[in-house]
């Protein structure tokens, strides 16, 4: 595909969804002003204004600057190439003119947000951003921007802008999607789980759900727009698995978090398919070495959830919500956590150097999860020592994980 054809695709995307976003600002706005347009508390949250132009034009003009300077420096440094026969050929500095379509994009959507979510009632859109913040869940940012960007790299062998659009998708607006989605629908529950309301998960307010969905859906859908002109047939099918499993795990009706073994195939799902995409948008082949390695992946994330779903049997049953654990039971859970984890590690034994090496990162997490063999589900919540644990743990995996990535790359380089 063109660049100036998908650059003008964003573009139309970008006006259309302002249109759309300014329509239900004015509606808002009207309906507020029949309603209470005298409330002092209701005038301090939410201001009956547009935008500053002045400020929009002097964003504007930084945003076009700091993309002619700093791509134009990635150019030079050759983190990015363009094929000739796909752009215009028209440049600023060594930017080509059609990367100027993602700020101005920026420009035309952000400020129709901005408006449309000032014009909900009893939310500030501070603290919305705040909210969103902490339901994103920061810790776990890593956990799915590392496996589009391991997937993708080193299929392609080069950094280029889909790498860096992607990751940024994974790391952010996926995660905001993903826990936000749940943090709405769970709510009933989180109210009386002890450790929501922090770095395990946030407790959102009711008066900012339908803010907070709306800000999921909007800052999900550009770049999976971009994402999805730039891949084939087999990356929008992993798109839509990532997608789907992203709503499915939490949305009303379908529920998949409170349909037992379901949920912990659906929560892995959420880890894995990132790196699914990232092969399949870099046009790799799925060989077997890949699809086992996957595979080891996607049952060390069927144990994650697993595990971790022990700990919330006490607020899940008060809440009547089923899951792997409270309908098989704290010590069974933890037996399937540690055999899931213990595939995962044996699975990586059969792929190539140095892949073999990643099976000794599976003792970690079964040293962590061992202890709690003798778990009822009267002390259940005990796990959540081992869960903090965890979260850390990943990290330690991650940087390991990373080493045996430059050394398969050095490998394979000579």
């Amino acid at each position: 595909m063109k660049y100036a054809l998908l650059s003008l695709a964003f573009l139309l995307l970008a006006v259309g969804l302002s249109l759309i976003l300014r329509r239900a600002s004015m509606k808002a706005r009207g309906a507020q002003t029949d309603t209470a347009p005298t409330s002092t508390a209701w005038r301090g949250t939410v201001r009956i204004a547009g935008v500053n132009e002045g400020a929009v034009l002097i964003a504007s003009a930084a945003l076009l600057v700091l993309t002619a300077v700093f791509d134009s420096l990635m150019i030079a440094s050759n983190l990015f190439t363009y094929s000739e026969s796909l752009i215009s050929g028209i440049r600023v500095g060594l930017a080509p003119i059609e990367d100027f379509a993602y700020p101005v994009a920026m420009v035309i959507l952000l400020p129709a947000l901005w408006v449309f979510l000032r014009s909900q009632p009893a939310i500030s859109v501070r603290l919305l951003l705040k909210h969103a913040f902490v339901v994103s869940r920061p810790v776990s940012w890593i956990n799915t921007a590392f496996p589009f960007a391991a997937g993708y790299l080193m299929s392609t062998r080069e950094v280029d802008w889909i790498l860096v659009v992607g990751t940024l998708y994974y790391l952010v607006p996926y995660n905001l999607a993903m826990y936000g989605i749940n943090d709405v629908f769970d709510y009933e529950s989180d109210i009386n789980n002890p450790r929501k309301g922090g770095l395990e998960g946030a407790l959102l307010p009711p008066s900012y759900h339908q803010p907070m969905l709306w800000l999921c859906w909007w800052s999900n859908v550009p770049f999976l727009v971009i994402l999805l002109a730039v891949g084939s047939p087999l990356s929008v099918l992993a798109f839509a698995i990532s997608t789907f499993a992203v709503i499915a795990y939490s949305a009303p009706i379908l529920r998949f978090k409170e349909r037992p073994f379901l949920d912990s195939l659906t929560s892995s799902t959420h880890f894995v398919s990132p790196a699914l995409v990232g092969i399949t948008v870099a046009g790799a082949q799925l060989d077997a070495s890949v699809a086992v390695l996957l595979l080891s992946f996607f049952c060390w994330g069927i144990a994650a959830h697993a595990f971790g779903a022990v700990q919330d049997i006490g607020p899940d049953r008060e809440a009547g919500i089923g899951s792997v654990a409270t309908v098989v039971g704290a010590r069974k859970t933890v037996v399937f956590s540690l055999v899931m984890w213990g595939v995962a590690g044996l699975l990586m034994l059969s792929t190539p150097w140095p892949g073999p090496l990643a099976a000794v990162l599976a003792l970690p997490y079964l040293i962590n999860c061992a202890p709690y063999l003798r778990v009822t589900d009267e002390t259940a919540a005990t796990t959540n020592a081992a869960w903090r644990r965890f979260i850390w743990l990943n990290y330690a995996s991650g940087f390991l994980v990373t080493l045996l990535l430059i050394l398969e790359w050095t490998t394979r380089s000579s």
